[in-house]
């Protein structure tokens, strides 16, 4: 028996007023997915233990099958590893976003989704002017990056917000706070000078793309978590594809291997043919797939519906179609949102998420859609969300 599981970021949401009430999966057409809906078994599942940070990173280590209560320690940290910084005694990590703020209110989170060798360049020139022996700024993909800082633990005290959180709304009363927030403010007060005229900004200014204006530190951590090795606690060899560098520290705290697929990216321009394609040349040799597909999180984080409901449409005609058409007598799928992303505030929440099991040992249990209201219905609900993971393995007639 193959395994795949198939995690899109964020495509669950809430009922939209000016689209009829409908949620985007709702809006959506997915004929693949509804057919797996109508064929398997639908439910709800809290990835998000009560308390909790509904990230990605936490809502993702519940999906592999581990506790976040247990495991987790903070995302940076697990970004680091997924990105091949070494994290040593003494240091933290924090996201290091590139953002555009104009007339002191966030215009956006990701400049514009800028270009990684852009991005790249800006990274040099912090490093550059703001780098020392306690702080090192790494570059990442697009407008994710992280910075290191050496003796001062201190900071991740700190209250800080992420920028998506705060679409349009002044940062002032959003700056880092408490203790430890004094050296976090200066280096982003500090980040203004450097990038505002940098060459990689007036080209953007150019061209009428949106500039980076300065850096926003957030999601502060510590140690890479020491997890347990998926194959040691499921007994299956598994291997990851995705486009941003959370999921391949997950992976690599695990033991998953990780696909480098070109063309599978963080944003709305991924090849889905291509992480397809290469999700099922792995299946050859591997128990399992993780296929992570991160535009229908972007979409929403950015408030764009149609974009949300295409990114949607694209996975299910590009990848699902593709693995049901996998010799399906010998695979078993688990398709589901890793945590909602609703248009509405543009931001996750910790709510319950659809889930699909599909394939042999899978009986149908009443749903007809893949969509949050077809889910809630059929009254299956997974309280802990790190169990499902073993409920796809150790299958049972489900009815």
């Amino acid at each position: 028996m193959k395994y795949c599981v198939l995690i899109i970021d964020g495509a669950a949401g809430w009922p939209l007023p000016k689209y009829g009430g409908k949620t985007c999966l709702e809006l959506a057409h997915s004929p693949n997915m509804d057919a797996m809906a109508k064929a398997g078994v639908v439910g709800l599942v809290r990835t998000v233990p009560p308390g909790m940070e509904p990230s990605s990173a936490c809502a993702c280590m519940s999906v592999l099958g581990y506790d976040p209560q247990v495991y987790y320690r903070g995302r940076s940290a697990i970004e680091a590893r997924g990105m091949g910084i070494p994290i040593n005694e003494g240091e933290v990590v924090f996201r290091c976003n590139l953002v555009a703020v104009r007339k002191g209110r966030m215009w956006s989170y990701s400049c514009g989704h800028i270009s990684t060798p852009e991005a790249q360049d800006l990274i040099a020139a912090l490093n550059e002017k703001l780098g020392s022996d306690e702080v090192h700024f790494y570059p990442g993909v697009s407008y994710r990056h992280i910075c290191k800082i050496k003796g001062r633990e201190d900071t991740l005290l700190a209250s800080c917000t992420p920028p998506h959180d705060i679409p349009d709304k002044p940062i002032g009363e959003f700056l880092p706070k408490g203790p430890g927030s004094d050296l976090l403010r200066e280096l982003m007060a500090r980040s203004e000078l450097v990038l505002r005229d940098h060459s990689v900004n007036l080209q953007r200014r150019a061209r009428g793309d949106i500039p980076a204006t300065m850096i926003w530190l957030f999601w502060g951590s510590g140690k890479i978590p020491d997890m347990p090795a998926f194959r040691a606690v499921y007994g299956l060899d598994a291997a990851m594809t995705s486009g941003v560098d959370i999921m391949r520290g997950l992976a690599r705290t695990t033991g998953i291997e990780i696909l480098d697929t070109p063309g599978v990216t963080g944003d709305l321009n991924n090849d889905y043919v291509a992480q397809a394609k290469g999700a099922l040349e792995a299946l050859k040799k591997h128990d399992m797939v993780l296929i992570h597909v991160e535009a229908t999180d972007e979409a929403a984080h950015a408030g764009l519906v149609k974009d949300k409901i295409e990114a949607i449409q694209k996975v299910d005609k590009e990848i699902v179609s593709r693995l049901r058409s996998w010799n399906k007598d010998a695979l078993r799928m688990l398709v589901l949102p890793d945590h909602p992303t609703p248009i509405e505030v543009q931001t996750h929440v910790a709510e319950p998420v659809p889930f699909v099991f599909w394939g042999p040992g899978f009986s149908p249990n009443g749903a007809n859609r893949f969509t949050e209201r077809e889910a809630k219905s059929t009254g299956f609900f997974i309280k802990e969300g790190y169990n499902i993971m073993g409920k796809l393995i150790e299958v049972k007639r489900w009815h």
